[in-house]
């Protein structure tokens, strides 16, 4: 590069950093079409990632195209536990882990013997309940959907887990980032904080899921406002990078391109690749 663009460029970088923007690392704001694991092992620097807000597939059958979502459980046991371990090695040492994954109602343990393998390399620090669906038609709310069970044994299921994992078990997070305004204004004054009118909401996030309208969709995609909310829990800024291992159609990556932070996704279909290149805004 001529010695005139290269002091244009440094010049560039400069000011960014003087209005506040940190210039990205070289391998952040890309998606990658590869395995996240070998993807996470090859790509990444180690402790190189804030924050990991990811669902995997849940090993229950759905039609992905490329990936065979019906291994054997011990297999794909092995594998979630080989994730820990890569989302342990890129992790910052007060970097978080915001993994979703749901249950059939047939079979309830099956999150928890998959939280259980990631623990092995990881703290679990957080059980967070992704509320997709609530009637109380005692109080006048049925609001949200779910998808039916066709059974005669079990009731329908209308929340999936959100496991909070963390190196240490111990890594500060901003509660009333994504808190709730007092029902009893009384409780402003009584406790001792500097938040107003704003209080921890729970480990119970009520977000609603959008249904897939076209059979060009992804068919397990989270809403946007559940990665929003784990990235603010976390707290963030424009330096911080945000990951996504199984991308699908790039939901994580496009609320952390939205927030302002860095993003990193792994896909290994080149149709939710495109899909994702286009939401995020990338050629």
């Amino acid at each position: 590069m001529p010695a005139k663009s290269r002091r244009r460029v440094g010049g560039e970088k400069a000011q960014a950093r003087r209005a506040g923007a940190a210039a990205p690392a070289s391998f952040a704001n890309q998606v990658y079409e590869m395995d996240c694991i070998g993807g996470m092992r090859d790509r990444l620097p180690e402790k190189s990632i804030d924050i990991i807000v990811t669902s995997p597939p849940y090993n229950i059958g759905v039609d992905y195209g490329a990936h065979d979502d019906a291994m054997p459980f011990g297999r794909y046991l092995e594998w979630m536990e080989e994730f820990g371990a890569m989302c342990g090695r890129v992790l910052k040492d007060d970097g978080s882990l915001y993994f979703n994954i749901g249950d059939k109602p047939s079979d309830e343990f099956r999150s928890f013997m998959v939280a259980q393998r990631i623990a092995a390399r990881l703290r679990l620090q957080n059980t967070l309940h992704w509320v997709k669906s609530i009637a109380i038609p005692e109080h006048g709310v049925n609001v949200g959907h779910f998808k039916p069970v066709n059974s005669r044994r079990h009731v329908n299921s209308c929340h999936e887990y959100i496991f909070h994992f963390t190196k240490s078990g111990k890594v500060p997070i901003k509660k009333t980032a994504i808190g709730v305004p007092y029902a009893d204004k009384s409780n402003i004054a009584r406790w001792k904080h500097d938040n107003g009118d704003m209080r921890d909401r729970g480990n119970q996030w009520f977000i609603p899921y959008d249904t897939v309208v076209s059979k060009k969709g992804h068919p397990a995609a989270f809403p946007e406002r559940l990665p929003e909310m784990c990235i603010r829990l976390s707290g963030f800024d424009r330096s911080t990078i945000v990951l996504d291992p199984f991308m699908g159609s790039g939901t994580t990556c496009a609320a952390a391109r939205r927030l302002g932070c860095q993003y990193v996704g792994f896909e290994i279909d080149p149709e939710y690749i495109r899909a994702a290149r286009e939401r995020i805004g990338k050629d």
